[in-house]
């Protein structure tokens, strides 16, 4: 069977910087009508990265929709839109948020993080051969830098300590690429 739903209408409600919110009239597959909302979003990139010692690097940072603080594999939005390379992303968010740069960036694949509502697809990679530099974060980032092994990570998210979609599922493909097994 085809469970296809086509769009009839689309009308916007809102426009900001990074999403936009439209509700759309969508025929289903049984000829009924329904209305479906929509978060239009930029998309970005989050970077797992995992240092010689065997460690990731997260940042901790207040997320305001949850009202707590969270720790989170490095991530950004793709500031040109759908069309700016993910992997350029990718690089300037881990080097703004953590002030490193990667010899070696691995692609772990994309995930749509609430395909019910949201078009946002979140590209995921993971970066060793770490070098340290300077943080420079955007002007309305604020963020701790904290260095976890990897064995105790895993334990968080199994506790439901780490609950950050990206951080789960690159960490979860990267165990199954083998990348978070040993030393560099």
């Amino acid at each position: 069977m085809d469970f296809t739903e086509k769009k009839l209408s689309e009308r916007y409600y809102f426009e900001g910087r990074i999403m936009k919110a439209r509700l759309d009239e969508a025929e289903l597959p049984n000829g009924k009508r329904t209305t479906r909302e929509v978060c239009e979003h930029v998309g970005g990139v989050g970077i797992l990265p995992i240092d010689d010692e065997g460690n990731i690097i997260l940042v901790r940072q207040f997320r305001y929709p949850f009202a707590e603080m969270m720790l989170e594999i490095p991530a950004g939005k793709l500031d040109h839109g759908p069309n700016e390379d993910h992997r350029d992303c990718g690089e300037r968010e881990l080097k703004e948020e953590t002030g490193c740069t990667a010899d070696e960036l691995t692609y772990l694949g994309c995930i749509y993080p609430s395909p019910g509502f949201l078009t946002e697809v979140t590209h995921l990679y993971a970066a060793r051969g770490l070098h340290q530099g300077e943080v420079q974060p955007d002007e309305d980032e604020f963020l701790e830098l904290v260095r976890i092994p990897v064995e105790e990570l895993e334990q968080m998210i199994v506790n439901n300590e780490v609950r950050d979609a990206k951080t789960v599922a690159a960490m979860y493909r990267a165990r199954l690429k083998g990348l978070l097994d040993g030393r560099r």
